[in-house]
């Protein structure tokens, strides 16, 4: 299933112009700032479906019964251009398990390979799974990350959350999900038009770590 927030307007759309608008992106505070906001925002959908149990909680004046999460999400960013949309989900689940996976491209010529040198993640054996990849692009790096998750346990649910999309994202994604036969979702705030040849979401945003953190070296 796939969860396009973009088919609603509300305010995630200000802080997603910000994202995309080149003119702003050379201020990496609010670049980073907008990552943050539309992570929160991005939590309280996706908290809509977790489940829920009842608890009374004694007030001055008598008692309220209010339903609270069964369980906080695990949550699993991919680093570096993760953490600023991170920090927005762990404003609401403040109390989460979480995990980090270091992932980073290598481009050739008309291809692209994953390169992954970093992972500690938390059980996740049964668990609702956050996994925070700001850009689905080719979906690989999710996809590396989930295989990565689920090599010992597997989670009762995965949560794929990105601000954009690509459709050939959501497709790799999406097929080898079913595949694996995972309980999942894919949430996003835009679905762009494609890929281009260097494989960049088009029209996208650019890179999301170096607009964050600045260049890095190859």
């Amino acid at each position: 299933m796939h969860y396009n927030l973009s088919d609603v307007d509300s305010i995630a759309n200000r802080f997603l112009l910000s994202l995309r608008d080149k003119s702003l992106q050379v201020d990496r505070q609010r670049f980073r700032n907008s990552m943050q906001r539309l992570g929160s925002i991005m939590a309280y959908e996706i908290s809509k479906k977790l489940a829920y149990r009842q608890t009374v909680v004694e007030t001055p004046l008598g008692q309220s019964r209010i339903n609270i999460p069964k369980q906080d999400p695990v949550l699993v960013t991919i680093l570096r251009a993760g953490l600023p949309f991170f920090n927005g989900f762990q404003e609401f689940f403040d109390q989460s398990d979480s995990g980090f996976i270091g992932a980073y491209r290598q481009e050739g010529e008309g291809s692209i390979k994953i390169k992954l040198d970093y992972a500690a993640t938390p059980i996740t054996e049964g668990r609702e799974v956050i996994l925070i990849d700001p850009m689905l692009a080719t979906g690989r790096s999710a996809m590396d990350a989930i295989n990565i998750i689920c090599k010992k346990t597997r989670p009762a649910h995965i949560h794929l959350a990105c601000m954009v999309a690509s459709p050939e994202g959501l497709k790799y994604a999406g097929e080898n999900l079913l595949r694996m036969n995972i309980p999942h979702t894919i949430w996003s705030f835009a679905v762009d038009e494609r890929l281009d040849e260097r494989f960049y979401i088009v029209p996208g945003l650019g890179d999301a770590g170096d607009l964050s953190f600045g260049p890095r070296l190859s």
